[in-house]
């Protein structure tokens, strides 16, 4: 198979655009039923739903938990959340599997866990939205969002700070099997990270 990979010259917001196309055109030609990104207000949930409008590509909008930023706080966009839901879109939250209890033992006592290492690899290795892309596909599995199995595949859609700057083709796994994941085809990325 020869297919090519779209490479920003720069990380963050400006790419969601091209990042959001090229994700539903690669899932329309692998017959692709499912899209989870990542999205903090909704906006990006957003655009990947329009753009996904008329297809049978399911999207599934995965939110920062509450209290990631501001304690006791969800700093998803009410209005959004309606929207996506007229849409069909489907909106979940969940705790970040790759730091989730384990950063506040690292931010208390010092030290790194191993799945904050593995999320420190991705980051300084592929840049922060493909962390972001790897850690959504795991978080949307545990909380049943899409089908996980050895002929699974979604696209998983994540970014720099905001918007969307990354997309991947990903085998599926549950926080539980990690190393059965496999991301199969990197979309977009960008080369700066």
């Amino acid at each position: 198979m020869d297919k090519g990979i779209i490479y920003f010259e720069e990380p963050g917001a400006a790419n969601t655009d091209e990042t959001v196309r090229a994700a539903v055109e690669r899932a329309s030609e692998l017959g692709i039923k499912h899209i989870v990104v990542a999205s903090t207000t909704g906006s990006t949930g957003i655009k990947v739903a329009e753009a996904a409008e008329g297809t049978d590509i399911e999207t599934i909008v995965a939110t920062l938990h509450y209290g990631a930023r501001v304690e006791g706080k969800w700093l998803f966009d009410d209005s959004n959340l309606k929207t996506l839901q007229d849409m069909g879109a489907s909106v979940f939250t969940q705790t970040h599997t790759l730091s989730g209890v384990e950063r506040s033992f690292s931010d208390k006592l010092g030290g790194a866990s191993r799945s904050e290492t593995i999320a420190a690899v991705l980051r300084s290795l592929f840049g922060i939205g493909f962390k972001v892309a790897v850690e959504i596909t795991i978080m949307a599995a545990d909380s049943g969002m899409i089908p996980v199995g050895n002929d699974s595949e979604i696209i998983a859609i994540g970014g720099t700070h905001a918007g969307a700057d990354v997309a991947c083709v990903i085998r599926p796994g549950h926080a539980n099997s990690f190393f059965d994941m496999q991301v199969r085809e990197i979309i977009a990325m960008p080369r700066v990270k």
